[in-house]
Order: structure tokens, then C-alpha cells, then sequence
């Protein structure tokens, strides 16, 4: 049976799994969940919403006070990761360096259960910073010794998402024309996060769920069609135009002379257009979780009165 009172660490918990998984957490009624970040305006928005929710400002890469937490805890869900940007030693700080720190955390607390968040590039013919340390991240916990589940999501969306569909629908409300690069017929399979933190929350509880499961949309979209989705859920009067993949890397490139953390990068507009499509597991029976449909999912995304006009910082 699970403990509502049981100690729950989010490390890197102040992001887009993090902050909907604290709702979740909150309605299923925990009371004891603590979350660790370094993203000091994403830590008071969580504040101001959950202030419930005890919140630590840490650097999850150097050693600190933020390891105290983990003393009285049991339960910890690793979400911290470096998704974008172009400097390969952030990507290494925060996607490798942390995961060793918090792993001895737990190792010398003696934490009862692990649920490590990886991401299906893992298993992509991407080749990026993030793809190369989400990789190395994931040994790390493979080779820790530690028995746990091993989750592999695939593009997520949802309320407080900052940079993947969120940043597309803020981009489009300012702009009058919206460029696509190349045919925009890549296929994508966007996982609600809703149902991510719903199977997240299912491994918290249930200690049998362990080993690597793959969890992709059960719904295969064009990308073109997710941008359209967008367009009409925001009800924007933007322009969306198809423009040469090259023109398109080549404004992305000047764009990143100018931007030190642009919200998209040419390795992952590289990534983008690799033609690839992953399994779709069983993962509602696995889990026992209903899934949303993908244009549901879009619905409440963009039109909650609750949380849809709440805007992470970059």
C-alpha cells in the first residue's frame, strides 16, 4: 500500500514532467514532496501554484545542501536534464555529472525507489549532444546496481511546456508567417505528459515495474499537422509556409550567433527530419492507465483555465 506521507525528491522537478507531475502527485494526495532545481524563476512559479511543495535551489552537477534532502526521503524521480542549447559541457554538467551525484545520494541515503526519466533518443539515429549524454546518463543507472524502472518517453507536450510545443504556439502568436522546413511530413509521435506523469506515478506505487520501457504517442502525426493542431487550438491568424530544409538550417544558424540558448537548434532541426518511428508499446495496460487522445490532450493543453496560460521561463 502506498505511503501518502512518504518523502517524494524531484530532482530537476521544476520543468515540464516536474511541474505536472507535482499537480498529479498533489490530486492522487501526497503531502511530502520536495523538488530540486537550479532554475531559480521556475522554482517560484512552482512556489506561487504548489505552495505546498517544498522547493530547493541546487546545482544537481556540484556537490551542495541540496543533497541533505534526500536523508528522511524514499521515493526519487530523476527528470533533470539539458535538452537544448550548443555547448557540449553543459549538456555533460547536467545530464551526466548530476546523475552520478544524485545516484550516491541515493545510494548513501538509502532511498527504497528509483524512477529514472531517459528519453527515446536513446534509440534514435540522432546524434547530438543530448542524444550522445542521455545515452551515457542511461548506463549510468543501468550499471548502478539499483533495480528500477527506466523510462524512455518520446517528444512530450503539455501545460508549463517551454520549449517544444509551447515555445511553437508563443512563436506563433507573434509572428504573421510561420516557416516549416521542407515538406513538414515528418512523423512524430507526441506523448501527452499528462499520461507520462499518470505512468510515472504507477512505478512510484507498484515496485514490480522495473527494467526499460519505451513509451511513445500511441498516435503517429505529420509535423506539419502538430503545427496546424497548434494553429487551431491558439486560434492564430499566422501564415504556416513549407521553406527549402537549407534555408531553413541557415536562418537557424544566424538565429544562434545572436542567441546563446535558442529555443531550437540545427542539431536538432538534424534531428527533426530523420525518418524514424518507434514502437508503440501497450503501455496503458502495463501501467494500468487510461491514455488521452492526442487531439484531447492538444484541447486541455491550450485551453485549461488552470494552467494553460502559465508560461515557464527558458
Amino acid at each position: 500500500m502506498i505511503n501518502f506521507n512518504s518523502k517524494i525528491v524531484l530532482c530537476g522537478g521544476a520543468g515540464l514532467v516536474g511541474m505536472n507531475l507535482v499537480h498529479r502527485l498533489i490530486q492522487r494526495g501526497h503531502t511530502n514532496i520536495c523538488v530540486i532545481d537550479k532554475h531559480k524563476a521556475n522554482l517560484k512559479i512552482l512556489k506561487n501554484i504548489f505552495p505546498e511543495v517544498s522547493n530547493i535551489y541546487g546545482d544537481l552537477s556540484q556537490h551542495g545542501e541540496w543533497e541533505n534532502s534526500f536523508k528522511d526521503a524514499e521515493i526519487l524521480v530523476m527528470l533533470q536534464a539539458q535538452i537544448g542549447g550548443n555547448k557540449l559541457d553543459e549538456f555533460k554538467e547536467n545530464n551526466i555529472d548530476s546523475t552520478k551525484n544524485i545516484l550516491n545520494c541515493y545510494k548513501k541515503f538509502g532511498l527504497s525507489r528509483l524512477v529514472h526519466v531517459s528519453s527515446s533518443v536513446v534509440k534514435s539515429e540522432a546524434d547530438d549532444y543530448y542524444s550522445q549524454t542521455k545515452n551515457q546518463q542511461e548506463l549510468l543507472v543501468q550499471n548502478s546496481g539499483i533495480v528500477c524502472p527506466i523510462l524512455r518517453p518520446t517528444l512530450m507536450f503539455g501545460w508549463f511546456d517551454r520549449k517544444h510545443l509551447g515555445w511553437l504556439s508563443r512563436f506563433m502568436k507573434k509572428v504573421p508567417i510561420f516557416p516549416v522546413p521542407g515538406k513538414g511530413n515528418y512523423i512524430r509521435q507526441p506523448l501527452y505528459v499528462g499520461d507520462f506523469c499518470n505512468i510515472i506515478i504507477s512505478c512510484i506505487g507498484n515496485n514490480s515495474l522495473n527494467g526499460i520501457y519505451n513509451i511513445s504517442g500511441m498516435e503517429k502525426v505529420f509535423y506539419i499537422d502538430i503545427i496546424t493542431h497548434v494553429k487551431k487550438a491558439i486560434n492564430s491568424n499566422t501564415l504556416v509556409i513549407k521553406i527549402p530544409y537549407t534555408l531553413f538550417y541557415i536562418l537557424l544558424h544566424t538565429w544562434s550567433l545572436f542567441d546563446k540558448n535558442p529555443p531550437f537548434t540545427v542539431k536538432q532541426l538534424q534531428a527533426l527530419v530523420i525518418k524514424e518511428e518507434f514502437e508503440i508499446t501497450d503501455w496503458p495496460q502495463i501501467f494500468n492507465i487510461k491514455s488521452t487522445s492526442y487531439v484531447n490532450a492538444i484541447n486541455e493543453t491550450f485551453n485549461d483555465s488552470t494552467f494553460s496560460k502559465v508560461t515557464l521561463d527558458f
